[in-house]
């Protein structure tokens, strides 16, 4: 199994989009891209940890290739929008690919290329090597129902 980490805006929708897909075998909300080793959803959300809200995929190569699951990544969230994701504003939200290794290094770069070209150059999309994942904690969740 291959692990792809993506930010693009909140998580929770494109969580739902990655895990119906045939050749996904998991998935998890996270943080990723800050200078802590752990966070909190309180500390995220003030903007100074520097972390991304994130989909965590585990996935089967040889049914869903990391290249699909980038393309769709494009197409699954508005990645012209700096910072913010629908009514979702803050660093938090923005729309980032984590990479793990060389190989998804270039094929994710690729992959932006083609999808600015289409885009006319307006993507934002940053690309990283993932540096201080997390996984969400329940908090995050109870935060959002008791909020509904």
């Amino acid at each position: 199994m291959e692990i792809a980490i993506l930010a693009l805006g909140c998580f929770w929708r494109p969580e739902r989009q990655f895990g119906e897909l045939e050749g996904v075998s998991k998935t998890e909300v996270g943080y990723c891209g800050g200078k802590n080793k752990n966070t909190t959803y309180q500390e995220v959300c003030t903007g100074l940890t520097g972390h991304a809200e994130v989909v965590k995929i585990e996935f089967n190569e040889k049914i869903l290739p990391y290249e699909k699951i980038i393309s769709l990544f494009f197409d699954f969230h508005d990645p012209t929008t700096l910072d913010r994701q629908g009514p979702d504003i803050g660093t938090q939200y923005r729309s980032e690919i984590f990479y793990l290794n060389e190989t998804q290094k270039k094929f994710a770069e690729k992959v932006l290329g083609e999808k600015n070209f289409k885009y006319k150059g307006k993507i934002v999309t940053k690309i990283s090597e993932a540096l201080n994942y997390c996984k969400a904690e329940d908090y995050h969740q109870k935060y959002l129902l008791k909020n509904l």
